[in-house]
């Protein structure tokens, strides 16, 4: 890439997540206003834990092509930079390789020729045990200090990189990257930083164009386009139909932060509490004041994942009106009867197995943060028990079954009949993942735990 001076970089967000699509009009009209780089998210851990512990893409195959045919198709014309951070969802040596595949498919496909860089975000928990014997990880509020077993029982572990290992493979040479777990933020704020661009403009409006559409009028109809200069950025949508104003541009700040005039990356923190949003135009909005605070260590954040036991679901309906005139005494029944049974059958008690009760339409989302009053009119009844086997839980599902089926209130004199929802009733899901890491490591270099590996267009069958 040129690394002669420049006024201003322009940076293409096509969307919120790879895989999730974008008219192709609105990327043609990016490349006509001048996008410098193309930068689209490929995972987060909004989805849960399985992604990570599994090491499984959310999105399907067909999807991530898609959309990808058309960002490397763009990026070629444009000669400029792809940047796809998380890949395969979680950012897993997997996931992105995953990415890496389709890639190679596409442009065998299409007769494209890009270098491609791959970054590798996945940590060997051997390697994170001598940094921990260091003292160099420590815990984030309100996790507890990191212990060794910890480490060993996750089935995968990422380290979120920064900005600097994209912009070591792009000075490397490299035309697309595929990177492993990234700061939403990182693959946005990568080609602006390396061309000399501010770190507070330039880490806010990756900020605020993390999610693509989502700080626009239209979320739904494409991404954004934000330039970054000396003095601020100037984001605007990317589909004609849509427009930015100051409040959701400022109000993407809210999203996904603890705080929302500051949020922490890997080399630093970004301070918005002095920035000004203010309307260009109908759909243009002007964001200066941004600042940065570089931090004097160094960190990258930890996620990993572990198998908390295996699960079978069961789902039923009740329409039944004396049963949802009393639900609440009805659930409570339930669950002591499933217990009483478990006990009786097989045996187990409460210790050696979990189950959950979940009364859909009827405080199954917010529950005592925001209780129903009155009966409703229906309500599915969820039940998800967990087990340190597979065959255990699905036993404890079928003991339930005549329960979620018959089970009468204490003053019925009949058995009622309610509805499973599928058949046959029990739904065995597999190994259930918990997140357990959140921790930082005081980094040795910005780069140190992460590999970039180099590779030409060739199909990979």
């Amino acid at each position: 890439m040129d690394k002669e001076p420049v006024d201003f970089v322009t940076v293409m967000a096509p969307t919120g997540m790879l895989g999730a699509g974008f008219p192709e009009a609105t990327i043609e009209r990016g490349l006509r206003l001048g996008a410098d780089v193309i930068s689209v998210d490929g995972g987060s851990t909004d989805s849960g834990p399985y992604y990570l512990g599994a090491s499984r893409p959310k999105t399907t195959r067909a999807a991530v092509a898609r959309d990808l045919r058309m960002l490397l198709k763009a990026a070629a014309r444009a000669d400029i930079p792809l940047i796809v951070g998380s890949c395969g969802t979680s950012g897993t040596d997997y996931g992105v390789d995953w990415v890496a595949d389709i890639v190679a498919d596409v442009q065998a496909e299409e007769g494209l020729n890009l270098r491609v860089a791959r970054i590798y975000s996945e940590q060997n928990s051997a390697d994170l045990k001598e940094r921990l014997d260091a003292g160099r990880i420590h815990a984030l509020s309100p996790a507890e200090e990191l212990r060794p077993e910890t480490l060993e029982s996750c089935t995968h572990i990422v380290g979120v990189m920064g900005h600097e290992p994209i912009v070591a493979a792009i000075e490397a040479g490299a035309q697309v990257v595929l990177a492993g777990r990234a700061t939403d933020t990182a693959i946005a704020a990568a080609v602006p930083l390396m061309k000399g661009m501010p770190a507070g403009p330039s880490w806010h409006a990756a900020k605020i164009i993390e999610c693509g559409g989502q700080c626009t009028t239209d979320p739904r109809a494409g991404g954004v386009l934000a330039t970054i200069d000396a003095t601020g950025f100037s984001i605007e949508p990317l589909a004609t139909t849509a427009a930015c104003t100051p409040n959701l541009v400022a109000a993407h700040m809210l999203y996904e932060t603890a705080n929302p005039f500051r949020m922490r990356e890997p080399d630093g923190t970004l301070d918005v509490s002095d920035a000004t949003y203010t309307a260009v135009d109908e759909t243009t909005v002007r964001v200066e004041g941004s600042r940065f605070h570089v931090a004097d260590q160094h960190t990258i954040k930890l996620e990993g994942a572990r198998i908390t036991g295996y699960e079978t679901m069961s789902f039923t309906g009740i329409r039944d009106p004396r049963i949802l005139s009393a639900i609440d005494d009805w659930a409570a029944l339930l669950r002591t009867m499933i217990k009483q049974r478990v006990e009786q059958t097989i045996g187990l008690t409460d210790d050696q197995y979990a189950f959950d009760v979940r009364l859909y339409g009827y405080n199954a989302v917010l529950g005592d943060l925001d209780p129903a009053e009155g009966a409703p009119r229906e309500v599915g009844v969820m039940l998800l028990v967990n087990a340190p086997d597979q065959a255990t839980a699905t036993a404890v599902a079928k003991i339930a079954n005549p329960l979620m089926l018959h089970l009468p209130t204490p003053d019925m004199n009949y058995l009622p009949s309610l509805a499973f929802a599928t058949s046959p009733a029990e739904t065995e899901r597999g190994p259930a993942y918990e997140f357990v890491l959140h921790h930082v490591v005081d980094s040795r270099t910005p780069t140190d735990m992460f590999r970039i590996e180099f590779e030409e267009a060739t199909r990979r069958d």
